[in-house]
């Protein structure tokens, strides 16, 4: 019994002496698709993925246990997603994939010094809408041909891709003042997002993000 009580008194004063913070953040993203497919299927065909800069902004709260260790839960929408490039015969037609997605992030924070903070977690991202376009250099184009495309490529994505992926994240943010914090932080995609894959096929998105955030006190 002495255990038990010492046990729940213990509990209600780390409760008593914890933190709970809301706060708001956003700012730039980059993300890239990756493969285990040959990209390059044609004799004189020069293709691959590429990054792509988007967004991201969400909202935070965390819950610090003492002057050290904290846990932190985000929800962000973020533009995501990658591009392709495929070059023949002196043109170049790029493919520029937009995958919205929202993000649930949830790390374990350890702060190293009272204004710096470094990070981990798991993070689940729900897909919210694909938008695909399609730029053509060194040659012309149908834009209704390009339209068609770009419509074909949007249902393709959403049919064939899960509606939700994981992976681990890390980072470390740095409060500037009285709130207004810097953060860093890398992703990896370390699910499948291919519903039903064949022959093995697998891919997977990676992302960094960069921005600023405040914290309400």
């Amino acid at each position: 019994m002495r255990k038990i009580l010492f046990a729940s008194a213990l509990a209600l004063f780390t409760a008593a002496n914890a933190q709970t913070t809301f706060g708001v953040k956003g700012g730039f993203a980059l993300s890239i698709l990756t493969t285990n497919e040959d990209l390059d299927v044609l004799d004189g065909v020069n293709a691959g993925l590429k990054s792509k800069a988007g967004f991201y902004v969400g909202g935070l709260v965390e819950h610090k246990f003492n002057n050290k260790f904290a846990v932190q839960g985000e929800v962000q929408y973020a533009n995501l997603g990658g591009r392709t490039e495929v070059s023949v015969s002196g043109i170049t037609v790029k493919e520029n994939f937009n995958m919205n997605r929202i993000v649930i992030p949830v790390s374990a924070r350890y702060y190293a010094i009272p204004d710096l903070a470094v990070y981990a977690g798991p993070f689940v991202s729900i897909k919210t809408g694909t938008k695909v376009n399609i730029d053509v250099s060194g040659g012309t184009a149908d834009p209704q041909l390009l339209n068609e495309a770009e419509n074909f490529l949007e249902k393709s994505f959403d049919d064939s891709l899960k509606s939700a992926e994981f992976g681990l994240f890390l980072g470390a943010d740095y409060n500037l003042y009285k709130g207004f914090f810097v953060d860093a932080r890398y992703s990896f995609g370390l699910s499948n997002m291919i519903k039903n894959p064949v022959d093995g096929e697998k891919m997977k998105m990676n992302f960094f993000q960069i921005g600023v955030g405040y914290k309400f006190k």
